[in-house]
């Protein structure tokens, strides 16, 4: 159900400049499943996402079981997920289809607290836009995690660091696995790329704009506090087996994030 407004175009220059960093997508299929139980925003988004330069399938979802038994029984490049839906809300939607499917979640919600935000992304949610919002940014977000999916530039970045051995931590990057202490962590997807991305480069300071740009593919719209609200629960996640680990992720000040490797 949604709580808000929805307004902001997107400007022609700006849909150019866009278009221009899909090149490599033109003429690609593009499966999206749009679940919100209000018509209008599915109308809008629907008419939106049609501008986009690469060939777009658009299946929709009016309550949370309609878009789980569709998102199982199909597969999707997107999904854009509104949080409060009838009969299952877009939390349990999330868990479950976490337990069968990586489909890349973009989460709607009326509620932006730092709780609500945790809990979209522990679910597995890759990113959330707070209503009301603009359909500018909600464009932006998308194509940022398209990006990131479709094209996986960090996997390409980094093809040759498949296992990475730290103190404390053990990174198997086909499984997509992480080991502390030996003992399995359980991350939900974005966790992990954030832990891989600061992993395979030691003690290099990134500022969380470099974060963003490079881990979830934003340059404008993107939200600082979701670099913090990772780097917490991946310190609390690693934290829980061993606090040593947790400390590994280090704050440098005024700056960003870092994971610091001690010397011997």
């Amino acid at each position: 159900m949604s709580r808000g407004k929805v307004g902001g175009g997107v400007s022609p220059a700006w849909g150019k400049r866009q278009t221009d960093e899909f090149e490599g997508f033109v003429g690609r299929e593009v499966r999206f499943l749009v679940v919100d139980d209000e018509e209008r925003i599915r109308r809008l988004l629907r008419m939106y996402l049609k501008r986009e330069p690469y060939r777009v399938v658009i299946d929709e979802a009016q309550d949370g079981l309609e878009a789980l038994r569709k998102a199982l029984e199909n597969d999707y490049d997107l999904i854009i997920l509104d949080l409060m839906l009838p009969g299952m809300d877009g939390i349990e939607v999330a868990q479950h289809l976490r337990q069968k499917k990586r489909t890349p979640i973009l989460m709607l919600t009326a509620r932006g607290e730092e709780p609500d935000r945790i809990l979209g992304f522990e679910v597995g949610a890759d990113d959330y836009v707070v209503k009301p919002f603009s359909l500018r940014e909600v464009i932006y977000r998308i194509r940022a995690i398209l990006k990131r999916s479709l094209a996986s530039p960090l996997a390409e970045e980094v093809s040759n660091r498949r296992k990475i051995g730290l103190p404390y931590i053990e990174i198997d990057h086909d499984a997509r696995r992480v080991l502390v202490n030996g003992e399995e962590v359980h991350l939900t997807p974005k966790e992990y790329d954030l832990l891989y991305f600061l992993a395979v480069q030691p003690d290099k300071v990134f500022t969380r704009e470099q974060l963003l740009r490079e881990v979830w593919g934003y340059e404008y719209f993107g939200d600082l506090r979701t670099v913090d609200t990772h780097i917490k629960r991946l310190r609390e996640k690693l934290g829980r087996v061993s606090p040593e680990a947790a400390r590994l992720i280090v704050t440098v000040w005024g700056v960003g994030y870092k994971l610091e490797v001690p010397e011997e």
